[in-house]
């Protein structure tokens, strides 16, 4: 065997060997080098040499002493999920948030910015670098211990060609976002669907925990949802599985090319806005449509029990036509959806009963507007798992 081979064999050994005493610190949590060489059937002086590179890389601390089984008591490991930190960005509407998280996916800081509409894609890609470098500066890190960006994109985002093909709420039309953010921010990214985010982040801590076929709808500035089936996102041949917004929901008014779908164009938040505006004129921007339409019921207002059982009927009508087609165990309700009252959810788990012939659990989502930035941050860690620092 040649020099160069036995080197090689001999770094890639190496490696391994690491690869598995990081597994072993993460699956323990806290961990001794007796109990990693014994767990992972290596030598002790091979387990303490190694050990010593990777405290120096940062990527292990030693926290404290553990038990004695005997002998000296033993100086326990623990994986330092400080070692590097992700970023997260989501687009919703004309509001751009971020955060900056470590290793085990929590916050270090978050930040929130509002856009200009329409939305100028140089405008808005400078203000997510002025957002990254505020996040840095207020939690004392440096950009090198940056290992990328996770970014919710609102329309159809292409993840194989870094490309957002169709958006109408932004304007963007086969702009190749993905290229742009990492020349402007000079750090890989990951782009995906702001929906998908969402989802992504409300299955890996919240509402959708432990459950392998969901379904996700959000209702905001425009509707959309996310689908996970058998444990997996389900993206479609051309990446656009999801736009939900686009069903035959509701009226058919004329529409431009670039428009939204008649179902959002309907039962999105702007539409349902603009239906009310007819007896709720005082309407504000920040105020939640579907509360202030419960309460106006409430109070006895018939044309707001009218608009609000038109609004619960045509989402139904969504819900029951991906219901068929998908089957999932779970629905998550999400965006405006989060407020339907107990009255509201009864009268759509009636409606369901009654037209699909499998009605999976419905419950409502759980992590509000952080959803989006925790699957943001989820798409990175994914991106680099664990064994992949080692190489850095």
């Amino acid at each position: 065997m040649s020099d160069s081979k036995k080197t090689n064999n001999s770094k890639l050994l190496k490696k391994l060997n690491k690869s598995e005493i990081l597994q072993q610190v993460i699956q323990h949590g806290q961990i001794s080098r007796a109990d990693i060489a014994k767990e992972a059937r290596l030598s002790r002086p091979c387990v303490s040499a190694l050990v010593s590179e990777m405290i120096e890389d940062g990527l292990l601390q030693e926290v404290g002493i553990g038990d004695s089984k005997g002998g000296r008591k033993p100086i326990l490991l623990e994986y330092n999920y400080q070692a590097y930190v992700i970023a997260g960005a989501v687009f919703e509407g004309t509001t751009l948030q971020m955060a900056l998280a470590d290793l085990k996916g929590e916050f270090l800081a978050r930040h929130r910015t509002r856009l200009m509409h329409p939305a100028d894609s140089d405008r808005v890609l400078q203000d997510m670098a002025d957002g990254l470098e505020h996040l840095l500066q207020r939690s004392g890190v440096t950009r090198d211990r940056l290992l990328g960006i996770g970014v919710g994109l609102p329309g159809i985002t292409q993840r194989r060609s870094g490309t957002v093909s169709f958006s109408p709420s932004t304007g963007w039309m086969d702009l190749p976002v993905q290229q742009e953010i990492e020349q402007r921010l000079g750090i890989p990214v990951i782009i995906d669907n702001d929906v998908n985010m969402m989802t992504l982040g409300e299955c890996a801590r919240g509402a959708g925990t432990g459950s392998a076929h969901v379904v996700y709808m959000y209702v905001g500035t425009g509707i959309g949802a996310g689908i996970i089936l058998d444990g997996q996102f389900f993206r479609g041949s051309r990446e656009a599985a999801g736009e939900v917004g686009y069903m035959m929901i509701g009226p058919l008014h004329q529409r431009a090319d670039g428009e939204f779908g008649v179902f959002e164009k309907n039962y999105s938040v702007p539409g349902i806005v603009q239906r009310a505006k007819g007896f709720l004129p005082d309407l504000s921007e920040n105020m939640s449509i579907l509360t202030e339409l419960i309460r106006q019921t409430k109070q006895g207002n018939k044309e707001a029990e009218r608009l609000i059982a038109d609004v619960y009927r045509h989402w139904t009508y969504g819900m029951a036509n991906m219901i068929s087609v998908l089957n999932p165990e779970l629905l998550i309700l999400s965006g405006e959806m989060v407020h339907i009252d107990d009255d509201g959810v009864d009268q759509i788990s009636r409606w369901l009963a009654e037209w699909v012939p499998v009605v999976p659990r419905i419950v409502k989502a759980s992590l509000g507007e952080e959803a989006g930035l925790i699957g943001a941050v989820y798409s990175v860690l994914e991106a680099f798992p664990s064994e992949k620092l080692l190489d850095k």
